[in-house]
Protein backbone atom coordinates (compact mmCIF):
# COMPACT_ATOMS: atom_id res chain seq x y z
CA UNK A 1 0.00 0.00 0.00
CA UNK A 2 1.23 3.37 -0.53
CA UNK A 3 1.57 5.72 2.44
CA UNK A 4 1.87 9.52 2.11
CA UNK A 5 3.62 10.03 5.69
CA UNK A 6 2.99 12.79 7.91
CA UNK A 7 5.60 13.67 10.96
CA UNK A 8 4.63 16.03 13.70
CA UNK A 9 6.67 18.27 15.46
CA UNK A 10 7.74 17.69 19.10
CA UNK A 11 11.27 17.68 20.10
CA UNK A 12 12.69 14.22 21.63
CA UNK A 13 8.82 12.55 20.84
CA UNK A 14 10.31 13.05 17.62
CA UNK A 15 11.84 9.40 17.82
CA UNK A 16 8.52 8.09 18.01
CA UNK A 17 8.81 8.62 13.89
CA UNK A 18 11.40 6.02 13.58
CA UNK A 19 9.23 3.74 15.08
CA UNK A 20 6.13 4.52 13.06
CA UNK A 21 8.11 3.95 10.04
CA UNK A 22 9.81 0.80 10.97
CA UNK A 23 6.06 -0.34 11.58
CA UNK A 24 5.29 0.86 8.02
CA UNK A 25 7.94 -0.79 6.26
CA UNK A 26 7.22 -4.43 8.79
CA UNK A 27 3.72 -4.05 7.21
CA UNK A 28 5.27 -3.94 3.58
CA UNK A 29 3.87 -0.20 3.48
CA UNK A 30 5.67 2.05 0.58
CA UNK A 31 6.33 5.71 1.83
CA UNK A 32 5.68 7.88 -1.66
CA UNK A 33 5.82 10.80 -0.20
CA UNK A 34 6.84 12.65 3.55
CA UNK A 35 5.89 15.67 5.14
CA UNK A 36 7.36 16.58 8.54
CA UNK A 37 7.63 20.15 10.78
CA UNK A 38 10.39 20.57 13.59
CA UNK A 39 11.92 16.82 14.71
CA UNK A 40 9.12 15.15 11.46
CA UNK A 41 11.42 17.35 9.17
CA UNK A 42 14.77 15.98 10.96
CA UNK A 43 13.32 12.29 10.46
CA UNK A 44 11.77 12.37 7.00
CA UNK A 45 14.47 13.93 6.00
CA UNK A 46 16.85 11.31 6.59
CA UNK A 47 14.70 8.93 5.50
CA UNK A 48 14.10 10.50 2.13
CA UNK A 49 17.40 10.50 1.94
CA UNK A 50 18.30 6.88 3.06
CA UNK A 51 19.85 7.58 6.07
CA UNK A 52 17.98 7.06 8.85
CA UNK A 53 19.61 3.65 10.41
CA UNK A 54 22.83 5.93 10.89
CA UNK A 55 20.68 8.44 12.62
CA UNK A 56 19.11 5.77 14.69
CA UNK A 57 22.25 4.02 15.52
CA UNK A 58 23.91 7.52 16.90
CA UNK A 59 20.45 8.34 18.59
CA UNK A 60 20.25 5.23 20.53
CA UNK A 61 24.28 5.53 22.01
CA UNK A 62 23.28 9.13 23.46
CA UNK A 63 23.69 9.15 26.96
CA UNK A 64 22.13 12.43 29.25
CA UNK A 65 25.20 13.98 29.29
CA UNK A 66 25.88 13.33 25.78
CA UNK A 67 22.80 15.58 24.84
CA UNK A 68 24.25 18.31 27.30
CA UNK A 69 27.66 18.32 25.21
CA UNK A 70 25.47 18.29 21.86
CA UNK A 71 22.83 21.05 22.62
CA UNK A 72 26.07 23.49 22.60
CA UNK A 73 24.27 26.04 25.18
CA UNK A 74 25.15 29.67 23.75
CA UNK A 75 22.76 31.95 25.65
CA UNK A 76 22.58 33.79 22.99
CA UNK A 77 19.92 36.45 22.11
CA UNK A 78 17.98 34.74 19.64
CA UNK A 79 18.01 31.05 21.77
CA UNK A 80 19.82 29.29 24.15
CA UNK A 81 20.85 26.53 21.85
CA UNK A 82 22.62 26.27 19.03
CA UNK A 83 23.35 22.64 18.07
CA UNK A 84 26.11 22.85 15.49
CA UNK A 85 27.39 20.03 17.16
CA UNK A 86 24.07 18.14 16.63
CA UNK A 87 23.45 19.47 12.74
CA UNK A 88 27.08 18.16 12.07
CA UNK A 89 26.53 14.77 12.49
CA UNK A 90 22.89 14.99 10.44
CA UNK A 91 25.59 17.01 7.40
CA UNK A 92 27.80 13.54 8.08
CA UNK A 93 24.77 11.97 7.18
CA UNK A 94 23.27 13.28 4.29
CA UNK A 95 25.96 15.57 3.21
CA UNK A 96 25.25 18.16 0.17
CA UNK A 97 21.69 15.91 -0.53
CA UNK A 98 19.11 18.15 -2.03
CA UNK A 99 15.57 17.89 -1.89
CA UNK A 100 14.40 17.54 -5.44
CA UNK A 101 17.07 14.59 -5.81
CA UNK A 102 15.71 12.57 -2.90
CA UNK A 103 14.22 8.37 -4.00
CA UNK A 104 10.93 10.16 -2.04
CA UNK A 105 9.33 13.28 -2.54
CA UNK A 106 9.96 15.59 0.45
CA UNK A 107 8.78 18.63 2.16
CA UNK A 108 9.92 20.52 5.71
CA UNK A 109 7.69 23.28 6.83
CA UNK A 110 9.51 26.15 8.64
CA UNK A 111 7.51 29.18 9.71
CA UNK A 112 8.55 32.99 9.21
CA UNK A 113 8.76 34.70 11.69
CA UNK A 114 8.32 38.57 10.58
CA UNK A 115 5.72 37.61 7.45
CA UNK A 116 3.68 35.14 9.97
CA UNK A 117 3.54 32.42 7.30
CA UNK A 118 4.12 28.86 6.31
CA UNK A 119 7.20 27.86 4.37
CA UNK A 120 7.42 25.00 2.67
CA UNK A 121 10.87 23.57 1.19
CA UNK A 122 10.88 21.14 -1.69
CA UNK A 123 13.77 22.38 -3.43
CA UNK A 124 17.41 23.05 -2.21
CA UNK A 125 20.09 22.02 0.32
CA UNK A 126 18.13 19.25 2.65
CA UNK A 127 20.51 19.77 5.66
CA UNK A 128 19.28 23.82 5.23
CA UNK A 129 15.73 23.11 5.51
CA UNK A 130 16.05 20.75 8.06
CA UNK A 131 18.16 23.19 10.32
CA UNK A 132 15.24 25.86 9.52
CA UNK A 133 12.24 23.99 10.64
CA UNK A 134 13.65 22.45 14.25
CA UNK A 135 14.60 25.96 15.28
CA UNK A 136 12.41 26.27 18.42
CA UNK A 137 11.76 29.74 19.36
CA UNK A 138 13.68 30.32 22.38
CA UNK A 139 15.84 27.19 22.69
CA UNK A 140 17.63 26.74 19.31
CA UNK A 141 18.56 29.72 17.36
CA UNK A 142 16.41 31.06 14.07
CA UNK A 143 18.13 30.72 10.86
CA UNK A 144 18.35 33.66 8.17
CA UNK A 145 17.31 32.37 4.88
CA UNK A 146 16.52 34.78 1.58
CA UNK A 147 16.17 37.40 3.96
CA UNK A 148 13.25 35.42 5.87
CA UNK A 149 13.69 34.48 9.77
CA UNK A 150 12.64 31.20 9.79
CA UNK A 151 11.94 29.43 12.96
CA UNK A 152 10.01 26.20 14.15
CA UNK A 153 7.37 24.62 11.32
CA UNK A 154 5.47 23.56 14.43
CA UNK A 155 4.65 26.94 14.81
CA UNK A 156 1.92 27.07 12.51
CA UNK A 157 1.47 23.63 11.09
CA UNK A 158 2.47 21.40 14.13
CA UNK A 159 1.16 18.16 11.98
CA UNK A 160 1.68 19.27 7.97
CA UNK A 161 -0.70 17.32 6.23
CA UNK A 162 -1.35 19.46 3.21
CA UNK A 163 1.58 19.29 1.31
CA UNK A 164 1.57 15.58 1.03
CA UNK A 165 -2.72 16.07 -0.48
CA UNK A 166 -1.76 15.92 -4.15
CA UNK A 167 0.34 12.70 -3.29
CA UNK A 168 -0.27 9.42 -5.66
CA UNK A 169 -1.22 8.04 -1.92
CA UNK A 170 -3.29 4.82 -0.52
CA UNK A 171 -3.34 5.91 2.25
CA UNK A 172 -2.00 9.17 4.39
CA UNK A 173 -0.37 8.17 7.84
CA UNK A 174 0.00 11.32 10.23
CA UNK A 175 2.24 11.07 13.64
CA UNK A 176 1.17 13.89 16.02
CA UNK A 177 3.40 13.96 19.00
CA UNK A 178 0.95 16.20 20.81
CA UNK A 179 -1.61 14.30 22.56
CA UNK A 180 -3.50 14.28 25.59
CA UNK A 181 -1.10 14.00 28.76
CA UNK A 182 -3.76 11.99 30.42
CA UNK A 183 -6.85 10.17 28.99
CA UNK A 184 -9.97 12.40 28.91
CA UNK A 185 -7.96 15.52 29.08
CA UNK A 186 -10.24 18.94 28.43
CA UNK A 187 -9.93 21.04 25.70
CA UNK A 188 -12.17 24.03 26.91
CA UNK A 189 -11.49 26.46 28.82
CA UNK A 190 -11.40 25.93 32.93
CA UNK A 191 -13.28 28.19 35.22
CA UNK A 192 -11.03 28.80 38.67
CA UNK A 193 -10.71 31.08 41.13
CA UNK A 194 -7.68 33.38 40.82
CA UNK A 195 -6.91 32.97 44.78
CA UNK A 196 -4.25 30.06 45.75
CA UNK A 197 -5.32 27.09 47.24
CA UNK A 198 -3.99 26.27 50.90
CA UNK A 199 -2.33 23.63 49.48
CA UNK A 200 0.12 25.13 47.02
CA UNK A 201 0.56 27.69 49.87
CA UNK A 202 2.11 24.96 51.96
CA UNK A 203 3.94 23.31 49.20
CA UNK A 204 5.33 26.82 48.35
CA UNK A 205 6.41 27.58 51.87
CA UNK A 206 8.37 23.97 52.38
CA UNK A 207 10.18 24.47 48.96
CA UNK A 208 10.83 27.94 50.52
CA UNK A 209 12.01 26.31 53.57
CA UNK A 210 14.03 23.39 52.05
CA UNK A 211 15.84 25.58 49.69
CA UNK A 212 17.60 27.47 52.27
CA UNK A 213 18.57 24.59 54.47
CA UNK A 214 20.00 22.45 51.47
CA UNK A 215 21.54 25.43 48.99
CA UNK A 216 20.69 25.52 45.26
CA UNK A 217 20.88 22.07 43.15
CA UNK A 218 23.13 22.88 39.88
CA UNK A 219 21.02 20.10 38.35
CA UNK A 220 17.18 19.50 39.86
CA UNK A 221 15.57 16.28 38.96
CA UNK A 222 12.41 17.14 37.68
CA UNK A 223 9.29 16.48 39.42
CA UNK A 224 6.44 14.95 37.72
CA UNK A 225 4.19 18.41 38.34
CA UNK A 226 7.14 20.38 39.35
CA UNK A 227 6.74 24.11 40.65
CA UNK A 228 7.99 27.50 38.89
CA UNK A 229 11.09 26.65 41.06
CA UNK A 230 11.85 23.45 39.60
CA UNK A 231 11.34 24.74 35.77
CA UNK A 232 14.72 25.67 33.48
CA UNK A 233 13.50 27.89 30.66
CA UNK A 234 13.74 24.97 28.42
CA UNK A 235 11.00 23.32 30.25
CA UNK A 236 8.83 26.26 30.13
CA UNK A 237 9.28 26.29 26.25
CA UNK A 238 8.98 23.06 25.77
CA UNK A 239 5.42 23.21 27.88
CA UNK A 240 4.38 26.37 25.98
CA UNK A 241 4.80 24.76 22.74
CA UNK A 242 3.11 21.99 23.92
CA UNK A 243 -0.03 23.64 24.80
CA UNK A 244 -0.07 25.54 21.76
CA UNK A 245 0.52 22.94 19.15
CA UNK A 246 -1.94 21.06 20.22
CA UNK A 247 -4.80 23.43 20.19
CA UNK A 248 -2.98 24.08 16.42
CA UNK A 249 -2.93 20.56 15.49
CA UNK A 250 -7.39 19.90 16.47
CA UNK A 251 -8.13 22.84 14.26
CA UNK A 252 -5.88 21.96 11.29
CA UNK A 253 -6.67 18.56 11.03
CA UNK A 254 -10.47 18.91 11.77
CA UNK A 255 -10.51 20.69 8.15
CA UNK A 256 -7.92 17.85 6.96
CA UNK A 257 -8.02 14.72 8.74
CA UNK A 258 -5.60 12.20 7.88
CA UNK A 259 -6.67 8.45 7.39
CA UNK A 260 -4.81 7.27 10.42
CA UNK A 261 -3.82 9.08 12.76
CA UNK A 262 -1.08 7.85 15.59
CA UNK A 263 -1.42 10.29 18.70
CA UNK A 264 1.92 10.60 21.02
CA UNK A 265 0.84 11.79 24.52
CA UNK A 266 2.90 14.68 25.51
CA UNK A 267 3.68 13.06 28.85
CA UNK A 268 6.15 10.34 27.07
CA UNK A 269 9.27 13.14 27.22
CA UNK A 270 10.61 16.59 27.64
CA UNK A 271 11.41 17.94 24.34
CA UNK A 272 14.95 17.97 25.18
CA UNK A 273 15.24 14.43 26.42
CA UNK A 274 17.25 13.03 23.46
CA UNK A 275 18.77 10.51 25.26
CA UNK A 276 15.29 8.84 25.29
CA UNK A 277 15.50 7.45 21.70
CA UNK A 278 14.79 3.43 22.27
CA UNK A 279 12.13 3.92 24.08
CA UNK A 280 10.45 6.34 22.08
CA UNK A 281 10.82 4.52 19.03
CA UNK A 282 9.41 1.42 20.66
CA UNK A 283 6.98 3.75 21.75
CA UNK A 284 6.14 5.15 18.49
CA UNK A 285 6.26 1.68 16.52
CA UNK A 286 3.37 0.34 19.36
CA UNK A 287 0.98 3.24 18.70
CA UNK A 288 1.05 2.69 14.93
CA UNK A 289 0.50 -0.92 14.87
CA UNK A 290 -2.62 -0.23 17.10
CA UNK A 291 -3.52 2.53 14.96
CA UNK A 292 -3.22 0.77 11.80
CA UNK A 293 -4.97 -2.45 13.35
CA UNK A 294 -7.78 -0.37 14.26
CA UNK A 295 -7.89 1.27 10.83
CA UNK A 296 -7.43 -2.33 9.54
CA UNK A 297 -4.38 -1.33 7.43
Amino acid sequence: MRVALVLGSGGARGYAHIGAIAELERRDHEVVAISGSSMGALVGGLYAAGSLDGYTAWARSLHQRDVIRLLDPKWSAGGAIKADRIFAEVESLVGDRLIEDLPIPFTAVATDLRARREVWFQRGPLLSAIRASIAIPGVITPVVMNGRLLADGGLMNPVPIEPTAAAAADLTVAISLSGERVAGEQAGPAREPSTPTWREELVGRVRRTVGRERGPDPEPEPEPDPGPEQLRITDVVGLSMDAMQGLVTRYRMAGLPPDVLVTVPVSAARSLDFHRAAEMIELGQRLTAEALDAAGR
